[in-house]
């Protein structure tokens, strides 16, 4: 401090004789002691009164946050902000002071602010995207790293290594060393992944290399045959046990990701079996081929859901058998398409005297054709603020041959959303979609859509059973439908093998049918709470309680989800 006060005083004394230096000259002085990184003289000779110039401000301010004087800092470069609102080297200036008090919430906002300002800011835009990267969030790095051209890829490494044959696992991570790693190869990647079906869990972190690179390691949990250990394949075989259902499935056959999973029901009420193979087509990770089976042999009590004048409908027997196929194609990251085929047969049992010409077509026995095509799309993806806007449209048409049917046509889709509050974790998920379709033409029983808690149904309004006494039919059916869901996850127990959420959700919707026969006939409200358990990170039960806000019953309802 001695020095500093020589050093102004011989610079006033030389300069002007006696008296105090002025402002360019203070600024040149200050200017020399930062090129020559002398902190303590910077501050000393920039440091002044409140109406001094921008260029004193901001010298005085990067001196002192040099020294670790961050709150005299920040001072400093709030009065050269509020001076000159237009200038982002102080905005920059402040992230900085921010960042080094660890409130990354306030730097992520001042460079938002800077960028706004000036969005070819090279630094800004490196700056920001190294605190999502200290924070975890890769796909927000990426994003305002690839821009000034990083990360260049250093090495790639897989671990542990999987069973997946080479070619398949590297047309599907088909970014390498040395390249930058971008958002889009990345989300194109985690799709190719995903459409394989052998990796319920994958992440991908990035490390400081040398060179200014950095190496990507794939962290990817992979299902081969009947599971890794004899407790997850006990675990998902088993899982649907209480309710009288085995799941046998096997992965990977050959490495090549071919698939076999199928679900076995006893249920007397609602037998059930099914299968389903899937594989890559051309050994391309990005095109799916699925073929499979369906029979079923379910007894319905419609008393509460078909308004009809007759007898109700407490015994009514469906039986069914379906085949069909279905090609997946992922196109990239945000979006995939697939398209299928499928024959089926149905007859109906028990129908007493429902023979009219307005119920007969939903109780025709019967074969029928139908096929679809479907879309996926992500419409918003705000990495930053870990938020997701996904989107799903389906066309399906079809004929039934049996006398008083003919063709149809259907149209849904969805619209779900993702959220997740916190800038670091899972702590809390949220989640809301919404779905709509509409059917033109007549169908039977079993192609309606359904408002109701059921595991061979996923329009889910979980006040509303699917099920009186273990027979289907209890929740509203239609041909046209209308479904909003929204949940909260927290997390309440994370060790080992054992991950447990809990929260609580709304669901609201309509159902309705042009025939008068079907509909909820007014609007619907549940609302309750849920407990999700991960268990091995391959197998999620799900456990609910939901109420009718129309004064309904409550609903305790579980099932497992693969």
């Amino acid at each position: 401090m001695i020095l500093v006060c020589v050093v102004l005083f011989l610079l006033a004394s030389t300069v002007t004789g006696q008296g105090t230096p002025s402002d360019g000259e203070r600024l040149r002085a200050a200017q020399k002691a930062l090129d020559i990184e002398r902190w303590q003289e910077a501050a000393a000779f920039a440091s002044g009164p409140i109406e001094q110039s921008l260029e004193l401000d901001l010298i005085a301010g990067i001196a002192l946050a040099r020294l670790n004087q961050l709150d005299e800092a920040r001072k400093y470069f709030e009065a050269g902000r509020e001076k000159a609102p237009k200038d982002s080297r102080f905005v920059v200036e402040l992230a900085g002071v921010a960042y080094k008090q660890k409130d990354f919430r306030s730097a992520k906002r001042e460079l938002h602010s800077a960028l706004l300002l000036n969005p070819g800011d090279a630094y800004a835009r490196e700056f920001l995207g190294t605190i999502y990267f200290i924070e975890g969030n890769l796909e927000a790095t990426l994003k305002w790293w690839n821009s000034v051209e990083k990360p260049r890829l250093g090495q790639v490494h897989v671990s542990p290594l999987p069973k997946l044959r080479e070619s398949l696992r590297d047309r599907a991570v088909d970014f390498n060393a040395p390249q930058v790693l971008t958002a889009d190869s990345l989300l194109a990647a985690q799709a190719r992944l995903q459409n394989l079906g052998i990796f319920p869990q994958q992440r991908i972190e990035l490390a400081p290399a040398a060179a200014e690179n950095y190496d990507a390691t794939l962290h990817l949990a992979e299902r081969n045959g009947w599971g890794d250990s004899k407790l997850e394949g006990a675990i998902a075989l088993l899982g649907g046990l209480p309710y009288s259902t085995i799941y046998p499935e096997y992965y990977n056959l050959g490495h090549r990701a071919v698939n076999f999973t199928s679900l076995a029901r006893w249920d007397s009420e609602k037998r059930r079996v099914s299968g389903a193979l899937s594989m890559p087509l051309w050994d391309d990770p990005a095109l799916g081929l699925r073929v499979y089976f369906d029979a079923r042999n379910e007894n319905w009590n419609l008393s509460q859901a078909f308004f009809s004048p007759d007898a109700p409908l407490t015994d009514l027997n469906l039986r069914s058998a379906a085949v069909g196929s279905e090609f997946r194609a992922v196109v990239n990251g945000r979006w995939n398409w697939s398209t299928g085929l499928e024959f089926k047969h149905r007859t109906f049992r028990n129908l007493e005297s429902h023979t009219s010409a307005a119920e007969l077509p939903f109780f025709t026995d019967g074969a029928g054709i139908s096929g679809w095509l479907q879309a996926e799309r992500s419409l918003l993806r705000i990495p930053e603020h870990r938020f997701v806007l996904d989107s799903t449209a389906q066309v399906r048409t079809g004929r039934n041959f049996a006398s008083g049917t003919g063709a149809y046509g259907a149209l849904n889709g969805a619209l779900q959303a993702t959220w997740f509050p916190h800038a670091m974790g899972d702590d809390y998920e949220m989640q809301a979609r919404i779905r709509a379709g509409d059917t033109a033409g007549k169908v039977p029983l079993d192609e309606l859509f359904q408002l109701g808690v059921d595991r061979d149904n996923d329009l889910w309004l979980r006040g509303h059973s699917g099920t009186i006494g273990g027979r289907k039919g209890a929740a509203p059916l239609g041909r046209r439908f209308f479904l909003a869901n929204w949940e909260l996850d927290k997390n309440v127990y994370q060790a080992g093998f054992l991950n447990v959420k809990l929260g609580p959700f709304v669901d609201s919707g309509d159902i309705a049918d042009s025939s008068g026969l079907f509909g909820s006939q007014r609007w619907l409200w549940d609302t309750g709470i849920q407990c999700k358990i991960r268990v091995l990170g391959s197998v999620t039960v799900v456990l609910s309680y939901g109420r009718d806000l129309r004064g309904g019953k409550g609903v305790f309802y579980g099932t497992t989800l693969r």
